[in-house]
């Protein structure tokens, strides 16, 4: 509660609600400043190729094991604002470029640990805030100018790129395997735009089947659901199939309202059921008639409508997902039906085959040969759970890598040794500054040089010698001299295949720096009270006690 006295009176004047904290000026800062520092901390030491995982358990014992940023924080439960605030950037930044949401936390944590620093030595919050922008603009600049084309075309300089992308994952043992697999499938579903390739991530479905081991993972040029077909008598394998895809039930539907049928004898409950099963017979032979072979559905189809397709040798499947039953429609051309007795021929889709297949002990459905070639379907296969679910989202990840490669076909060198060259360059940058912005600049670059920092300590080096080790080494003008975490040497990184996007680098120094600033800006930190628990009963009492003479007692 936030009170204040009255100039002459001495009464104390309420402002805030009873129960509501207020924390101002430094220890609002250094509060903020220590959540972020914490979540920094903790992603850390899963930076880099030989980085290692976290184990999340959540409230119902669900395990999760992985080393990907954003999961890991997504799997977080994180009360602090701040924390959160963090969390957010690492979520921006999954979304807008697939990758880096390790680094662009840890960046922003050791920017506001360093920040505060300065603001320790009495310098305003404003000035650092200043010195910040400047240095990002720079840091942004120089990485333009370090920075090298790629030809997009070229499917060997993709696949070198996005393997070195799963190198950190726990999938890295088949990196080549799958990054070759993600640049064809990313190349199937590209499209030619104004001169340019754009790739858009919905034509890409990723299914999962646990069995045999990650090299059986298989691009399928087509649409694959897991499901099965709904009735053994229908047919499992169909070409240049007609399909009628549903957004509308094939079953008898019950009513709104809650109805009583009165029944006096039981030709009626016979009569009854005919008129349900003509009723979906007829919903059958108008597919049949508009040529539909194959008939997929987000909703239900009932027994007695199963069997009326297989006897026109139609292949159904039902429950599909929305997002399937989209995809599909955008692959075979098909309009989705949302009333049967109004589908029409045109509606219908087309595939060159439509298969029921074994994978591991289960079924699955195989649309292929689509009349739109950009429709494809990662089939992933591990030997567990924990496995296929990292699988998946190391691949959603090397799919935005080619994503970004596509968007802006530039690459810099991995290994931290983009951070350590803009850092000497900031640090050359910072003598043209006036005053105490400069002292800001020169944090930056400090803080740049914590990411080979780590690398250095998660590839088991002694991160004070491979610091200076690479300080000495791009003094000489070797721009491209980083840490090879592999056989722990500092090595030219282009030389070992080693190479990041560079969008997703600037969009780091980008989404790191604004959050520091945005924590920064903070010096008032109010938060409301814990809503009271009304007295159980006071009402019911209340009523009770007015009901008390109308309610007459019998003894």
């Amino acid at each position: 509660m936030s009170q204040q006295q009255a100039p002459r009176t001495g009464v104390p004047v309420m402002i805030l609600k009873e129960g509501s904290q207020r924390t101002t000026g430094v220890d609002a800062r250094r509060s903020n400043i220590m959540a972020a520092k914490v979540i920094a901390e903790i992603l850390s030491t899963s930076l880099g190729p030989r980085g290692m995982d976290k184990m999340l358990i959540d409230a119902f014992g669900d395990v999760t094991i992985t080393g990907d940023g954003a999961t890991i924080l997504k799997e977080m439960e994180v009360q602090h604002p701040a924390a959160k605030l963090l969390i957010e950037v690492a979520k921006a930044q999954d979304a807008e470029v697939g990758d880096g949401t390790t680094t662009v936390v840890i960046l922003a944590g050791k920017l506001l640990e360093l920040a505060e620093e300065l603001l320790e030595e009495g310098i305003h919050p404003t000035l650092v805030i200043e010195g910040y922008k400047k240095a990002m603009d720079e840091a942004l600049r120089i990485a333009d100018e370090i920075s090298r084309p790629i030809d997009v075309a070229s499917r060997e300089e993709l696949i070198r790129i996005v393997s070195n992308s799963l190198s950190s994952k726990v999938v890295a043992e088949a990196r080549d395997y799958l990054a070759g697999l993600v640049v064809d499938a990313a190349l199937a579903a590209a499209e030619d735009r104004d001169g340019r390739k754009v790739l858009d991530l919905d034509w890409i479905k990723i299914e999962k089947k646990k069995g045999k081991s990650l090299y059986e993972t298989q691009m399928v040029r087509g649409i694959v659901l897991d499901k099965e077909v709904v009735h053994p008598g229908m047919p499992k394998r169909l070409t240049n199939a007609k399909i009628a895809i549903l957004d509308a039930p094939l079953e008898i539907e019950k009513p709104e309202w809650t109805t009583k049928i009165s029944v006096t004898s039981p030709d009626q409950i016979k009569a009854f059921l005919e008129e349900e099963a003509q009723i979906l017979k007829a919903y059958v032979d108008h597919l049949a008639n508009i040529g539909a072979n194959v008939v997929i559905t987000q909703k239900g189809i009932d027994e007695v409508a199963q069997h009326f397709l297989a006897k026109r040798g139609i292949m159904a499947v039902r429950r599909v997902k929305r997002s399937d039953i989209e995809k599909l429609a955008r692959a075979t051309g098909a309009k989705i039906i949302t009333s049967v007795k109004d589908a029409r021929a045109e509606d219908l889709g087309f595939a060159g085959l439509v298969e029921e297949r074994k994978v591991g002990e289960e079924k699955m459905v195989f649309i292929e040969e689509c009349p739109n070639p950009r429709a494809v379907t990662m089939l992933v296969r591990g030997g567990s759970d924990r496995v296929l679910d990292e699988a998946e989202r190391s691949l959603q990840d090397a799919l935005h890598n080619v994503r970004d490669l596509l968007r802006e076909p530039r690459i810099v060198p991995g290994g931290g040794a983009l951070e350590i060259e803009i850092a000497r360059r900031l640090r050359d940058f910072s003598r043209k500054l006036p005053g105490k912005e400069q002292l800001a600049v020169l944090k930056f670059a400090e803080a740049l040089e914590h990411i080979p920092t780590i690398l250095a300590l998660t590839a088991g080096l002694d991160p004070v010698d491979a610091i200076a080790e690479l300080r000495k080494r791009h003094d000489a003008g070797e721009v491209d001299a980083g840490i090879d975490a592999v056989s722990g040497k500092i090595v030219n990184m282009y030389g070992i295949n080693v190479a990041d996007p560079l969008i997703v680098k600037k969009q780091v120094v980008k989404s790191a720096t604004e959050a520091a600033i945005m924590i920064l800006r903070i010096d008032d930190i109010i938060a409301a009270g814990a809503p009271k628990k009304e007295e159980k009963g006071k009402k019911g009492g209340e009523e009770g006690e007015e009901g008390k003479e109308s309610t007459p007692k019998f003894d």
